[in-house]
């Protein structure tokens, strides 16, 4: 039995302040779940530990959403970050370190003849809009029901519902916005359908090809629990986009470095038209990039912005595709990850605890009431979704943190044995907690 003590009497004192000076008392809202009356404030990293204000400590799966694929604090890229700072933070002009970087993303990303940056997933999914439809000359986007590609007013449509009832027929889904005061006039150029079936694509292409610029799809749908592609489904998006002369455009603001070096396009053997990067490709400093083919990336989209490419983000970057193009990286991270998702499902059965735990590359996942993989975002509701925030305030209660809100988690590099016996140690105390 794990030790289960936890002070939070600093939290509460500085969420209570927030409250005062910040919307919701959170920079994002990402940072405080809708199940918790303030969140806990973190005062240091180190590996694959976190540590807040009031002295406790936890191992940490959710590596701030993604990014921290390194863990905290990584030596490579604190020593690359310090040197670029004595030399300069920001210039607004070209410098030798982007090209070279800019050439080791080329030869790993297999879509990459050319790459353009930006500060955040947002804004590269709103460039490799804008770019689809300056090659195609057309303006529709098609997306699916349930994945996020950021939060501007035509990215951010039919992401989450409350109901199967709020989404509408299936072949023909109703379009959602995701936040008030976002612009329904936002929604006219973007088609939303369900994931993992290519009947209703070819349907939809049948109807609107003529206007279709692109197809944007996580190639792993991350921003759910996450579900997996069918066989054939990413190959066959790619057949049907191919014949059509539409554009192919994987979001890998999470798979991107997670599953490959390459990413999902790597692993998967998929390769679209344009894709995005983001999260782990600076462990944790705030870059994102638009890779793709060179006809589609000089097709007259001229990006700007003042901190495209910052020098500190392009040292990080080097120094993290440094550390990721090591041998065997990805063959130890996968070998960890595999060690707590079949320790998971031991317990489970151990518990007599309905739930499915499965992982690809470094991400992992746990559901509860359900015991078979998920096929589409409709399919989500199935979850149950109470009994996961029960499990996920054991576990914090025990230090160990996981993600506040769904079943997806992440295993570093600093991620030990230790680590993973601890932790599923805690996983059988809060497995025993829920039986009763």
């Amino acid at each position: 039995m794990v030790e289960h003590k936890l002070r939070t009497a600093t939290s509460r004192a500085l969420y209570n302040e927030a409250r005062e000076v910040l919307v919701d008392g959170v920079a994002s809202a990402l940072h405080k779940s809708p199940d918790e009356e303030y969140p806990i404030y973190i005062e240091r990293g180190e590996g694959s530990k976190l540590f807040d204000v009031d002295g406790n400590e936890y191992i940490d799966y959710l590596a701030a959403y993604g990014p921290m694929i390194l863990g905290y604090n990584p030596p490579a890229v604190n020593r690359a970050v310090i040197d670029q700072i004595n030399k300069g933070t920001q210039f607004a002009a070209p410098y030798k370190q982007l090209n070279e970087v800019s050439k080791l993303l080329q030869n790993a990303i297999p879509c990459a003849d050319m790459v353009s940056y930006q500060m955040s997933g947002t804004e590269a999914n709103m460039l490799a809009f804008r770019l689809a439809r300056s090659y195609t000359g057309k303006r529709k986007i098609v997306k699916f029901e349930g994945h996020y590609h950021g939060w501007s007013d035509e990215e951010l449509v039919s992401f989450s519902s409350d109901s199967l009832k709020q989404m509408g027929p299936r072949n023909r889904p109703w379009k959602t916005v995701g936040s008030r005061g976002q612009l329904e006039d936002s929604m006219k150029n973007i088609i939303v359908i369900p994931w993992n079936d290519l009947r209703i694509v070819e349907d939809v292409v049948k109807r609107n090809g003529h206007d279709i610029a692109a197809v944007i799809t996580e190639p792993v749908m991350c921003n759910c629990e996450p579900v997996m592609p069918q066989k054939g489904y990413l190959e066959g998006l790619r057949a049907i986009t191919r014949k059509e002369g539409i554009l192919l455009i994987f979001d890998e603001i999470i798979t991107g470095f997670r599953l490959a070096l390459g990413g999902a396009q790597e692993y998967f053997g998929v390769v679209p038209d344009l894709s995005t990067f983001g999260k782990a490709l600076a462990a944790g400093y705030p870059l994102a990039v638009v890779a793709g083919k060179r006809e589609i990336m000089e097709s007259g989209v001229h990006p700007v912005g003042t901190f495209n490419a910052n020098p500190i983000c392009i040292e990080a970057c080097k120094a993290t595709l440094g550390e990721l193009s090591k041998p065997d990286f990805y063959k130890k991270l996968e070998r960890i990850t595999e060690q707590i998702v079949d320790g998971v499902r031991k317990l489970g059965e151990s518990n007599g605890i309905t739930l499915y735990c499965d992982h690809i590359g470094s991400i992992w996942q746990i559901e509860f009431g359900i015991s078979s993989p998920l096929i589409d975002y409709r399919d989500s509701f199935r979850v149950d979704r109470a009994m996961y925030q029960r499990f996920r305030q054991e576990l914090l209660a025990r230090g160990v943190r996981v993600h506040p809100t769904r079943g997806r988690q992440y295993v570093t590099s600093a991620h030990t044995a230790k680590d993973i016996d601890r932790t599923l140690e805690v996983i059988n105390d809060a497995f025993v907690e829920l039986r009763q």
